[in-house]
């Protein structure tokens, strides 16, 4: 079997931001562009979908009129190579609603669901993104063995372009970055 058997042509070509501005919305589900590759992730699990809508919804909550949260959409990290991320959840500037593509100057806080399969990327190498990006504050989420979620929230250092630990909260949230928020995910 070969590579185009099982995914089309275009999935092992570079693309360009252009290219990938041209695609419909359905094209562009569910897969992440890295250094203008194609990037297809397994579809989340229900416990992942629900703790992300959870999630977003208490963020969109809380963060008042000049900020909304939502899920399922792209963050264009940077035009050359084409990077776009697909967060879990993304709280951005309200005023940004109708701009496309979603920039790194319009995000406040990203959000990963750590899913069996993505614990590198989200761990590590989106961290880094989203940092040199330019995205003030990183939520991990680890669905822990418990099944209470571990939250890990990250600040970024402006100066280094690197994210330094900030708290970390077992199953409920309770801050005051970016705004304040109490988030119990026990339920899930």
């Amino acid at each position: 079997m070969t590579a185009e058997m099982v995914a089309p042509e275009w999935m092992h070509q570079q693309i360009t931001a252009d290219e990938y501005d041209s695609w419909s919305a359905e094209q562009c589900a569910g897969i992440e562009i890295v250094d203008g590759m194609v990037v297809v992730s397994p579809s989340a699990s229900k416990r992942h979908n629900r703790l992300a809508r959870i999630l977003a919804n208490a963020l969109d909550a809380a963060a008042g009129p000049d900020w909304n949260a939502d899920t399922d959409f792209d963050v264009r990290l940077q035009d050359v190579p084409l990077t776009n991320r697909r967060p879990d959840v993304v709280v951005y500037r309200a005023e940004t609603i109708d701009v496309t593509p979603t920039r790194p100057e319009h995000v406040l806080l990203v959000v990963e669901v750590v899913s069996p399969g993505s614990e590198t990327t989200d761990r590590i190498v989106k961290v880094d993104q989203y940092a040199q990006a330019g995205i003030a504050f990183y939520w991990r989420i680890e669905q822990a063995a418990t099944g209470v979620p571990l939250i890990y929230t990250y600040i970024l250092d402006p100066a280094s372009r690197s994210y330094r630990d900030a708290d970390m909260f077992t199953g409920t949230i309770r801050t005051a970055a970016p705004f304040a928020v109490e988030i119990d995910l026990n339920t899930i």
